[in-house]
C-alpha cells in the first residue's frame, strides 16, 4: 500500500487544533519554480531515509503559523513579511509546525514517514525535492488563512 494525500479537511483540522484558533483551507494553484526560493521546503523519508514526500509553505504561511503557533502577536509575522525575512524563532517554530505536519501523511498499512530536512525561506532546498514539489500529480495545493493572522498557501507533494 502506498502513501496518499490527506483531504483538505484533515489539513484544516490539524492547523485549527495546532494553532488554536479558527483556519480556513481552500484549493490553490500549483506552487510554481519561481516561488521556490520564498517557500520553506520540508522533506519527509521513510526508515530507510527514501524520500517519500515533500510539503513546501509560502513565505506568507511559513511566517504566519511560525508566529500563530508560538503565541507571537500577528506584528511579528507582519514585520517578517515587510523585512522579506524569517526571524529565528518564527522560522523554528514553523519547523516544529512541519515536524506535526507528518501527521497528515501517517496512516496504518504504510511506511512511517518523517521530517527529515527544513529549507526556510532563501535556503536552497535539493534539486530532486523542489522537482517534486514542482511536480503535478499527486499533490494537494491549498490557500490556509489563520484568523487573525493572514493567508498563505501548503503544497503537498508525494514523491515516488
Amino acid at each position: 500500500m502506498s502513501h496518499v494525500l490527506p483531504v483538505p479537511k484533515a489539513v484544516k483540522d490539524l492547523f485549527d487544533d495546532l494553532l488554536g484558533r479558527p483556519v480556513t483551507v481552500n484549493p490553490a494553484e500549483p506552487l510554481r519554480s519561481a516561488d521556490v526560493p520564498k517557500t520553506l521546503v520540508a522533506l519527509y523519508t521513510d526508515e530507510r531515509s527514501q524520500l517519500l514526500a515533500v510539503i513546501g509553505m509560502d513565505f506568507a504561511l511559513t511566517a504566519f503559523a511560525g508566529a500563530a503557533i508560538g503565541l507571537i502577536p500577528p506584528g511579528g509575522a507582519e514585520a517578517c513579511i515587510e523585512d522579506n525575512e524569517i526571524s529565528k524563532m518564527i522560522g523554528e517554530n514553523a519547523i516544529e509546525v512541519c515536524n506535526i505536519l507528518a501527521g497528515l501523511l501517517n496512516k496504518e498499512g504504510v511506511p512511517r514517514l518523517k521530517l527529515y530536512q527544513t529549507f526556510l525561506p532563501g535556503e536552497s532546498a535539493p534539486t530532486d525535492a523542489v522537482n517534486w514539489l514542482l511536480a503535478l500529480g499527486r499533490r494537494l495545493d491549498l490557500k490556509v488563512d489563520v484568523s487573525g493572522y493572514g493567508a498563505g498557501k501548503i503544497s503537498i507533494a508525494l514523491a515516488g
